[in-house]
């Protein structure tokens, strides 16, 4: 069964930098579209970006130029680098892993940008 262990949360100032990673496990990680989404208080679960396993990537508008999405297939792990974090980006992060028509979630990470 594919496990994500999401890690690299915390609390910053606005205009820090952040990194996520993701580790994946049980299963092939080189044939998964891997995503990040995060969900704020009150609001539903967006998609921030992915990665697909040719490394196309795709961003939020809101996000796009200070985040970027990498893998590494050789250590089974996808990052979000988090550049010029604003207030809005306080939420959950959860990775994501998609192929076909199966799908797994990780069990989120905290990120809050206050001062």
């Amino acid at each position: 069964q594919v496990q994500l262990v999401e890690s690299g949360g915390g609390l910053v100032q606005p205009g820090a930098s952040l990194r996520l990673s993701c580790a994946f496990s049980g299963g092939i990680f080189s044939i998964y579209t891997m995503g990040w989404y995060r969900q704020a208080p009150g609001k539903q679960r967006e998609l921030v970006a992915s990665i697909t396993t040719g490394g196309t990537t795709n961003y939020a508008d809101s996000v796009k130029g200070r985040f970027t999405i990498s893998r590494d297939n050789a250590k089974n792990t996808v990052y979000l680098q988090m550049n010029s974090l604003k207030p809005d980006d306080t939420a959950v992060y959860y990775c994501h892993a998609r192929v076909i028509s199966n799908a797994y979630w990780g069990q989120g990470t905290q990120v809050t940008v206050s001062s």
